[in-house]
């Protein structure tokens, strides 16, 4: 069978799970095409999300009178196709409280995709985040185009979900996927009890084997890294103060920022404010795997976030043996076990996460190396990509 995948902006460098996922199922035996309503802007650090553009279909690249006269062609040939969206297409007016345009740019999208994907033989349109890209697939099948289902990972998409109109893009999907029992049970809450069985954990995966290249004995240094993108939800501006407190202590200590974004000016200014520009650096953005590297040769991740599904780099620093610094939301709680494999502190309460960070710069040889084979059997049980992905290829086969 031919499943097709549907993103907003695909590839992009915080989504590498997706490509990660979409390799996976291919290796089960699927065909899977590639469609995305839009290129990513900002240039890509990752040649396996270069390779990605290549094979996929952008719904919005130079097809805007493509897609208007898809839809006309329809309104005059296939009206009752076109009728059988609008009642739908209204309730997403209504919930989102207006946004004609780009609700009537989402009704085009799904006109040209339902034929789109027609041409390439797809029975089953799967989509990652129930945000736009949901409501087209949702058209898409009311106008006679394939059965669809769709992952919710959060936080952004469900910060407002009525406005996003989940109850009804729940009804209509054919199954849903959520990351984690935390987002199965935001999931159960916004749709009706009739939908509830239809909603299955199918939890993000690494890639155990790819990182083996990687892994190396625990690192005799005070080196601890972060990753991810600069911004207020993941709470990187707190880190310079956590630090201060430790730096006297810990004159070694060095923190290093993977990632790049819109808190950056307020993260370097909190590391001139508490003077431990020798103690943090942002590094910018930089390929998985020199990331993946960066975090072997550390003693372990710290991801002070305040807003999170469940976030990737943390299964992956745990796979490479390291016991991470986080925060008690969403997910996570699912994934770190305090005392076990590392440390949750409340978010945005500084002196619990410099506490934790001191915890970790104490650790023996011997209490880092136990933290760690614990953090990775905790991955490997959750995480596996191949057991992930066969779950979702035992959905698609069900789907008729």
């Amino acid at each position: 069978m031919t499943i097709a995948y549907l993103m907003n902006t695909y590839p992009i460098t915080s989504t590498t799970f997706i490509r990660r996922e979409l390799h996976a199922l291919e290796r089960h035996g699927l065909a899977v095409k590639r469609f995305a309503i839009r290129r990513w802007s900002e240039p890509l650090v990752d040649e396996r999300d270069t390779a990605e553009i290549a094979r996929t279909e952008y719904l919005l690249q130079d097809n805007g009178m493509r897609l208007v006269m898809s839809f006309l062609r329809d309104l005059v040939t296939r009206p009752a196709r076109v009728a059988r969206a609008i009642g739908p297409w209204l309730s997403l007016v209504r919930s989102a409280g207006g946004g004609w345009i780009r609700h009537v740019a989402y009704l085009l999208q799904a006109c040209y995709l339902v034929h789109r994907a027609q041409a390439a033989g797809v029975s089953h349109l799967h989509v990652h985040f129930g945000t736009n890209a949901t409501a087209v697939a949702m058209l898409a099948r009311r106008m006679g185009g394939p059965s669809y289902s769709f992952t919710v990972h959060g936080p952004d998409e469900l910060v407002d979900p009525v406005a996003l109109s989940f109850p009804l893009k729940i009804r209509d999907a054919a199954w849903v996927v959520a990351i984690s029992e935390y987002c199965r049970g935001r999931l159960k809450a916004l749709s009706e009890p009739r939908d509830h069985d239809k909603i299955h954990v199918v939890h993000c995966g690494v890639e155990f084997a790819d990182l083996e290249r990687f892994r190396r004995p625990q690192p005799a240094n005070r080196q601890v890294v972060c990753v991810g993108r600069l911004c207020p939800q993941k709470g990187q501006v707190h880190i310079p103060e956590a630090v201060a407190a430790l730096k006297h202590e810990f004159p070694d200590l060095q923190v290093l920022l993977v990632g790049d974004g819109e808190s950056r000016a307020a993260v370097e200014a909190e590391i001139a404010r508490h003077g431990v520009g020798e103690q943090v650096r942002v590094l910018g953005w930089m390929a998985n795997d020199k990331a993946c590297a960066l975090v072997a040769a550390s003693r372990g991740l710290l991801l002070p976030s305040y807003a999170e599904g469940l976030p990737v780099v943390l299964m992956e620093a745990m796979a490479l043996e390291r016991p991470v610094v986080t925060t008690t939301i969403a997910g996570i709680p699912e994934l770190v076990q305090p005392g076990e494999n590392g440390w949750l502190v409340a978010p945005g309460d500084v002196p619990a996460l410099s506490r934790a960070l001191g915890e970790l710069l104490r650790c023996t040889p011997g209490q880092l190396a136990t933290m760690g084979q614990a953090a990775r059997r905790r991955a490997l049980e959750q995480h596996d990509i191949q057991v992930e992905a066969g779950k979702l290829q035992r959905r698609f086969a069900e789907v008729r």
